[in-house]
């Protein structure tokens, strides 16, 4: 992204980012980490650029509609830089109510003139124009669809397939609560390392900044709110004494309930959050094989492995349906399966424009497969937890019901009242976590015993 290292300015910032998630396919957290390293924007500048551009990825849809009611040709025929242009402007218009109305219009005409659009930057103001006009006549300019499905994609913009999923499931009210949920920024959870700190120490330390800290329902887990900066630049980061990581990622690992000595088994590991969470539960006494197909994923739970100087982690590169070594020998196996990651769309974004219901049906599949495979791991009387952290019933109770039906000598085993999970069990012995009840992450999990 070499042209933003001059660039001084929120909105020209912007239009190179989402132009690298348009066109080169770059996922949004990591093109706006990306953009933000090579400029020197001031504080209120970068959050300005992380929100127009999270924003702009979530509305995508809406967006798009907007400018094939208001202009001439429809979004798709624009070119793309003009799209993006009127992107910035029309959510600025529609959904930052802090920025006057003549500054998201002047802004937009004056993006299209610096990139090579001077001919169209009459196009911009009349479209903005446009909008401003409608929205003062006590109008929303959005004129939604008669369907009801497509009239709750175009209004909170998520595909039509992803709204029938949600409407089949739970009907319009919970639809539409869990549409308003995704749309909102994401909060940060923290859990906290045990064995460096305590919760109090790390509240007295980070409470000393401008953060407010909420305390979770969950054993060593802490809420921040307010502007945190950089991570890795917060108190006792570096140090190894807390991890990122939201509440309901939180509670896998307490559903598997590790104890010290055992031998465990992390099927699907990297980053690797649940893997140090397992082995800080574990008093760090026991083993744990973390393993994942991919090299380059594993790279980061090293670094976190090192960063909380833990030394019971033993990474395993391979496709865990391809493990044969570990036949019989763990006492808990936890399978955080790949999946659709649709109970996450308000932290990535992107998801709901990547993902189709032929994926689905694919991610469906492998995840039988891995389950089949590593049950084959666990010791009698020994115990697997199933997660993912989307709402899909293909990839939740699905997979479950379909395994246990060939697995007689398995059941689901309830979690005791006194676990830290007891309190989101389900009548049928699972976790599941809806975002908008709970305010974390969409999160199904299932805690299996062998007999």
């Amino acid at each position: 992204m070499s042209n933003s290292d001059q660039i001084t300015h929120a909105r020209p910032l912007a239009l190179v980012i989402l132009r690298e998630i348009e066109r080169r396919g770059t996922f949004t957290d990591i093109a706006i980490d990306r953009g933000l390293k090579s400029t020197d924007l001031s504080g209120s500048d970068r959050a300005l650029v992380t929100e127009l551009v999270y924003g702009i990825v979530r509305r995508k849809r809406t967006l798009d509609t907007l400018i094939d009611q208001l202009g001439k040709k429809a979004s798709h025929q624009q070119p793309p830089d003009l799209r993006l242009i009127l992107y910035i402007g029309l959510y600025q218009l529609r959904y930052l109510s802090q920025i006057p109305p003549s500054a998201a219009v002047n802004t937009a005409v004056n993006l299209a003139k610096e990139n090579s659009l001077q001919r169209l930057s009459g196009v911009v103001n009349g479209i903005l124009r446009q909008y401003i006009r409608l929205a003062q006549e006590n109008n929303d300019p959005l004129i939604l669809p008669d369907d009801p499905i497509s009239r709750l994609g175009v209004l909170y913009s998520f595909p039509d397939f992803m709204i029938k999923l949600w409407l089949e499931q739970w009907g319009l009210e919970t639809t539409e609560e869990l549409c308003n949920w995704f749309n909102q920024p994401p909060v940060l959870d923290i859990r906290i390392n045990p064995l460096k700190t305590t919760l109090e120490e790390v509240k007295t330390t980070l409470s000393q900044g401008n953060l407010t800290l909420m305390p979770l329902e969950i054993p060593q887990g802490l809420r921040l709110q307010g502007k945190t900066g950089a991570i890795q630049d917060l108190p006792g980061f570096k140090e190894g004494w807390w991890t990122v990581q939201d509440s309901s990622a939180q509670l896998v690992s307490h559903l598997l309930d590790p104890q010290p000595s055992e031998v465990i088994i992390d099927a699907c590991a990297a980053p690797g959050g649940k893997t140090t969470h397992i082995a800080e539960l574990m008093g760090d006494q026991g083993t744990i094989w973390a393993c994942d197909r991919y090299a380059s994923r594993l790279k980061k739970l090293s670094a976190n492995k090192e960063r909380l100087q833990l030394n019971s982690i033993k990474i395993v590169t391979g496709d865990s349906r391809q493990l044969d070594q570990f036949q019989g020998i763990a006492d808990r196996v936890l399978v955080d399966a790949p999946c659709s990651g649709l109970g996450t769309l308000h932290r990535h974004p992107d998801i709901r424009w990547r993902q189709t219901p032929e994926k689905i049906e694919e991610l469906a599949i492998l995840q039988k497969e891995l389950l089949e495979t590593t049950a084959n791991w666990v010791k009698p009387q020994g115990i697997l937890v199933y997660a993912t952290c989307t709402l899909t019933y293909q990839e939740n109770e699905g997979v479950i019901e379909h395994f246990l039906a060939s697995h007689p000598h398995w059941k689901i085993d309830v979690p005791s009242p006194n676990s830290p999970v007891a309190k989101w069990m389900t009548a049928s012995g699972s976790i599941k976590i809806l975002p908008h009840q709970q305010d974390m992450d969409g999160f199904f999990m299932v805690k299996l015993k062998k007999g």
